[in-house]
C-alpha cells in the first residue's frame, strides 16, 4: 500500500488537477478488476475450475463490452500504468513459484525438463511453419510461416504456474518439470524470435549470433542463481543485523526479484525468468538470522519431548522458514489478478466471428496442442505424460508477443494475426481446467 502511494505521488499535479483524468480512472478501473476478480475467482473455484480461469474470463467478458455498446473499459488494455501493474504482476507470480521451489528439486528433473523443452519448441514449430501453415492458408510468404511456427512454440508458463499453485500441486513431479522446461522453453523462444526476426529484417542471421543469444541466456540464468545463493546468506545476516523484523525480510526478498527481473530485462529475456530465478535463491535456512526462525530455534528445547513435541516443532518451523513465502503473498492479492484480468481483455471475440477464418484456427490450435502433447511423453517414467504436455499448452502473452513482433514487421497480415490470436486464446482458455481435470484424477 505504501508503494502504491508513494507512485501516485510522484505522478505529475496536473493528472491529480485533471480530476477525472489518468489516475482517476485508473484508481477506479483497478478497484473494478479487483473487486470483480475475487468475485470470479471463487465462482470458478466452485464450478470445479482453477481461480485463473475465472479472471481471464473476468478480463474476456470486459474487453468485449463494446459488443453491447458499453466502451468504458476499451482503454483499459492499452494504458501504460494498469500494463505496467500487469507486468508486475506475473513477475510477482514468478518470484512465488521460485520461493516455493526448491532448487535441489528442479535440478533433479533437470535432464526431464531439457528433453521437454526442446521437443515442446521443435515440434510446434515444425507443424506450424512446415506443416498446418501452408497447407490451412497456402499463399503466404516462408518468413509468416516462420513466424507462425515461431508463436506456436512459445510457452506462458505464469498460467500453467498458477494452476500448479492454486491447486497445491508445485511440489509434484510433474510441476517440477513444467518449470523447468518453461523457463528453458522461454530462453529457447527467444532464440527462435531473434532468429526468425534476422532473417525477415536483413535476409539471414549469423550463427555467431545465435550463439551469443543462448550463451548470454545460460550465463544469466546460471549466474544469477550461483552468485545469488552465495551472497543470500551473508545479506540475510548483514541485514538482520540492523533489522530483524519481517519488514527488511520482505524488503530483501521483494527487491531482490525485481533486480534480477531487470537484470534480465536488460540483457534482453523475459524479466519473469529473473523473478524466478531469485525466488529460488532463498532457501530457508538462508533466513534464520530473522527474528521468527531464531525465535522458533530458542523454542525447541521447550517443546515436550516425543511425537507430538516433534509435530510441534515440524509446524512451528515449517511457519517460521518459510514466512518470506507467505510475506509476498499480499502483494500478489492486488497485482497477479491484475495481470490474468488485462491477458483476458487483449481477447477479442470479434475475431470468432468469421466461420472460415475460425476453423482455420482450430486447425491451427490443434496443431499447438499436439506439439506440446508430444514434449510431454519427453518427461520419462514416473510421471503422467498427459499432466506434463498440457502444462506446456497455453500461449498465453508469450504467444501474443511474438504476434505482435510479426505484425510490426509486416509479416503477418490480418488473416494470419487473427488465426494466431485465436489459438493463443483458446490455449490459454483450454488449459486451467483440462490441466485441473488431470490432476484431481491423478
Amino acid at each position: 500500500m505504501k508503494g502504491l502511494l508513494a507512485l501516485l505521488l510522484l505522478l505529475p499535479a496536473s493528472a491529480w488537477a485533471a480530476g477525472s483524468g489518468v489516475v482517476g480512472e485508473n484508481l477506479l478501473w483497478l478497484a473494478l478488476i479487483l473487486l470483480a476478480a475475487r468475485l470470479f475467482a471463487p465462482l470458478a473455484q466452485r464450478l470445479g475450475f482453477p481461480a485463473v480461469l475465472g479472471e481471464l474470463l473476468l478480463g474476456v467478458a470486459l474487453g468485449n463490452l463494446s459488443l453491447f455498446g458499453i466502451a468504458y473499459f476499451d482503454t483499459i488494455a492499452k494504458d501504460p500504468i494498469i500494463a505496467f501493474i500487469a507486468e508486475l504482476g506475473v513477475i510477482v507470480l514468478l518470484l512465488q513459484i521460485g520461493l516455493e521451489t526448491r532448487l535441489a528439486d528442479l535440478m533433479r528433473v533437470g535432464g526431464r525438463a531439457a528433453g521437454v523443452a526442446a521437443i515442446g519448441i521443435a515440434a510446434p514449430f515444425a507443424l506450424g511453419a512446415l506443416v498446418v501453415g501452408p497447407l490451412l492458408l497456402p499463399g503466404q510468404s516462408q518468413n509468416a510461416y516462420l513466424f507462425l511456427g515461431a508463436t506456436l512454440a512459445a510457452t506462458s508458463v505464469g498460467i500453467t504456474g498458477r494452476v500448479f499453485r492454486d491447486l497445491g500441486k508445485l511440489g509434484s513431479t510433474e510441476a517440477r518439470i513444467v518449470l523447468g522446461a518453461a523457463v528453458i522453453d522461454d530462453v529457447l523462444g527467444l532464440v527462435i524470435l531473434a532468429v526468425v526476426s534476422g532473417i525477415v529484417q536483413a535476409g539471414s542471421i549469423s550463427l555467431a549470433a545465435t550463439l551469443w543469444i543462448i550463451a548470454e541466456a545460460a550465463l544469466f540464468l546460471g549466474g544469477s542463481i550461483w552468485i545469488g545463493r552465495l551472497i543470500a546468506p551473508h545479506s540475510s545476516r548483514w541485514l538482520a543485523r540492523l533489522d530483524a523484523g519481517p519488514s527488511m525480510l520482505f524488503a530483501q526478498v521483494l527487491a531482490t526479484g525485481l533486480f534480477l527481473a531487470w537484470l534480465a530485462h536488460l540483457i534482453g529475456l523475459a524479466p519473469i525468468i529473473g523473478a524466478f530465478a531469485a525466488g529460488l535463491l532463498f532457501e530457508p535456512v538462508f533466513l534464520k538470522h530473522f527474528e521468527t526462525p531464531r525465535i522458533v530455534q530458542e523454542a525447541a528445547p521447550l517443546l515436550p519431548a516425543g511425537e507430538a513435541g516433534q509435530s510441534l516443532r515440524t509446524l512451528l518451523e515449517r511457519h517460521a522458514f518459510h514466512q518470506h513465502e507467505s510475506m509476498i503473498e499480499p502483494i500478489g492479492y492486488f497485482f497477479v489478478p491484475v495481470f490474468f484480468v488485462l491477458t483476458g481483455m487483449q481477447v477479442d471475440l470479434k475475431t470468432l466471428a468469421d466461420p472460415s477464418l475460425l476453423a482455420i484456427a482450430l486447425g491451427i490450435t490443434v496443431a499447438a496442442v499436439v506439439g506440446k502433447l508430444v514434449a510431454g511423453f519427453a518427461a520419462g517414467r514416473g510421471v503422467s505424460p498427459w499432466i506434463v504436455g498440457w502444462g506446456m499448452v497455453p500461449r498465453g502473452e508469450v504467444g501474443l508477443i511474438f504476434a505482435v513482433a510479426g505484425r510490426q514487421l509486416g509479416v503477418l497480415g490480418e488473416a494470419m494475426f487473427s488465426v494466431v490470436v485465436i489459438m493463443v486464446i483458446l490455449t490459454t482458455l483450454l488449459t486451467p481446467p483440462v490441466l485441473t481435470a488431470l490432476l484431481r484424477r491423478r
